[in-house]
């Protein structure tokens, strides 16, 4: 049978990761695919530059378009990124009636609508398991290994610099800038970070694997993000201390009130294997009614591993050239029909969660009652407290506080005047906690 002919847009680290598997694993991914999957040509930004694959057997270009317009070409793989250049090389590509394979999260969660219902349109496959934390196959596990079952929520570690900044700063009692510079130097960082350590790249997956899970359009604008950069030292000990560890995590959950979609930094109970997942691992834990809780975890970035997804993807296509289109796997496992985009996404004031909080306040007697009247005024219950020691001597003390959960237009309501209190010294230090009981 004839070979299914690829053209990689894109021949960086997961480009050419992904042209080492292919060509190291050729035989077995033929008896899986059941046809020769062979990279034909690829684009790149310069054709002279060193590449970490072989590149012997590969016509290169300096132009995409070559590629999404070549008669010859079956597959276009997208591993340029962002979303603008890409968006345009993936549709021109649907209209040539090419079939796509893409890692570029950015592009499914913010134009992902658009293209599938241009795919759609023409009979093409658009496929983005590397999306979403790497080599996890966390897509196809929710699409169609969980299809049975109504998904109730997922909770992910989905970006690693995030995780190794934490994860040092647990370990190491290093703060917060001094890790990210060392982030930096060892590549899980980019020389500008905003994407990663501000909640954007986790956002942008998150978004997918929400309408994977609940079968809603993809509504990227509708995500809440947070970011780490003010996660202090003083406060991952003071987390442990309390049995919690802290981590920038996406949630997404179904309510009768609406979804929730929201990526920040929270404290889990250390109990929790999530809780453990160091470093720049990535891990999703997601909830179905009948199977339960499900952890799936494994790499999140690199060459291979993501390229491990792509190649996963390329068999899939490939396994789908011959068939009905109309009865292919939908992009975002239901039925295009049966998207469902009458359900409300909450504001962050609707959130129900429950809080650490951490305020330096006046060392007198009387301060503490005043808090928790504040609190109780707005039904917050309090579940710990803890004042840090100080001498008499000392004019302030730090105060710990855990409450139960609450909602969070109540919750900024009290720090807010919590900190109008005359005993009140400076902002009140405020991060979720979720139990992700199951």
């Amino acid at each position: 049978m004839k070979p299914v002919n690829v053209g990689i847009l894109g021949l960086g680290t997961v480009g050419g990761g992904t042209a080492n598997v292919l060509m190291r694993n050729a035989e077995e991914i033929e008896r899986r695919a059941g046809r020769q999957i062979q990279v034909s040509m690829a684009s790149v930004r310069s054709v002279s530059k060193p590449r970490i694959c072989d590149t012997s057997h590969i016509e290169l270009t300096e132009d995409p378009f070559d590629i999404v317009n070549h008669p010859d070409i079956d597959i276009v793989v997208e591993l340029i990124g962002g979303d603008t250049l890409a968006r345009e090389l993936v549709l021109q590509a649907i209209a040539n009636g090419k079939h796509v394979v893409t890692a570029n999260k950015a592009l499914i969660a913010v134009h992902g609508n658009e293209i599938f219902a241009a795919a759609e349109k023409r009979g093409v496959v658009v496929a983005f398991e590397a999306a979403v934390a790497g080599g996890i196959a966390i897509i196809k596990a929710i699409r169609e290994g969980l299809a049975g079952n109504r998904i109730q929520w997922l909770a992910g570690i989905i970006n690693g610099t995030s995780n190794f900044i934490l994860t040092e700063m647990r370990d190491k009692g290093r703060g917060f800038s001094d890790v990210l510079q060392e982030a930096q130097a060892l590549g899980y960082a980019e020389a500008d970070p905003t994407f990663d350590v501000e909640g954007i790249d986790a956002a942008h997956k998150l978004t997918i694997l929400c309408s994977i899970a609940f079968g809603v359009p993809l509504h990227f604008e509708k995500a809440v993000t947070e970011g780490i950069s003010s996660i202090t030292p003083t406060d991952v000990s003071y987390a442990g201390r309390l049995g919690y560890r802290i981590k920038h995590l996406g949630i997404t959950r179904r309510t009768d009130a609406g979804i929730e979609l929201r990526v920040h930094p929270t404290l889990i109970p250390e109990r929790r294997l999530i809780a453990n997942v160091d470093g720049v691992m990535n891990a999703v834990l997601v909830v179905g009614d009948a199977v339960g809780p499900t952890l799936h975890y494994g790499a999140g970035a690199g060459a291979e591993p993501t390229a491990s997804a792509v190649v996963a993807d390329l068999v899939d296509v490939t396994r789908a050239l011959t068939t009905d289109p109309d009865n292919r796997v939908p992009h975002l496992a239901f039925q295009t029909s049966s998207i469902n985009d009458s359900i409300r996404f909450l504001a962050m004031d609707e959130v129900k969660t429950a809080y650490y909080l951490r305020m330096c306040v006046s060392n007198r007697p009387g301060v503490l009652a005043e808090i928790t009247r504040i609190l109780g005024d707005r039904g917050i219950s309090i579940k710990a407290i803890e004042q840090m020691e100080a001498s008499a001597a000392e004019a302030n003390v730090t105060v710990i506080l855990l409450t139960d959960t609450c909602l969070e237009k109540d919750m900024n309501e009290a720090l807010a005047s919590i900190e109008n209190l005359p005993t009140s010294q400076g902002a009140v230090i405020r991060i979720r906690v979720e139990s992700l009981n199951a």
